[in-house]
């Protein structure tokens, strides 16, 4: 399975780099898109790293989920954002997997998604969620196709439920059992 999770500048470096890294290591093929003028992206904490793809270069009905990660970028960018609204509603109209983690639930909440769902995000994060169910006592939260989690401390919490949903329970508990979680 290709997943594809978004690149950009600011971002926070655990819930991005650690859930690709944790993603490749359950076996699915991660490929990182930005919305960048560049490839090359500066992390939250200063990581030089270069996406895959720019959204010209890539045929996103090749990939079978998409994950969000959070950072300072999202309060920066997700009131302008049409970009990764566009993104997310494209892998939801097509009854694939969305995931976003800490402040990344926010595009989501923007594009609607979030109506009627349980969901959680980082603390204030849900303000752009008023039709959603915010349970900020879980770390990670599914409801259908939909998965979201608090922040970097429940990126391994974020994955299991990632590789749970896509290849199943058994799967995601021996990722974390390899890693000794």
């Amino acid at each position: 399975m290709k997943g594809l999770i978004v690149f950009s500048h600011n971002m926070e470096d655990v819930e991005s780099l650690a859930t690709r890294a944790l993603l490749v290591r359950a076996g699915f093929d991660m490929h990182s898109l930005t919305f960048e003028d560049t490839k090359e992206i500066e992390t939250a904490f200063n990581q030089k790293i270069e996406a895959n793809f720019t959204m010209d270069e890539i045929d996103l009905d090749a990939y079978d989920f998409v994950v969000i990660p959070g950072g300072k970028y999202v309060s920066q960018v997700v009131d302008q954002d049409v970009n990764i609204k566009t993104l997310v509603t494209h892998f939801y109209q097509k009854n694939k997997l969305v995931a976003a983690i800490c402040a990344g639930p926010r595009f989501l909440g923007q594009a609607g998604l979030l109506d009627g769902k349980n969901f959680t995000a980082f603390n204030g994060s849900e303000i752009d969620m008023p039709k959603g169910n915010y349970m900020p006592d879980k770390k990670a939260v599914r409801d259908g196709s939909i998965i979201t989690a608090r922040g970097a401390g429940a990126v391994y919490e974020f994955a299991y439920e990632i590789v749970s949903y896509l290849q199943g329970q058994s799967k995601a508990e021996a990722l974390l059992k390899n890693i000794l979680f």
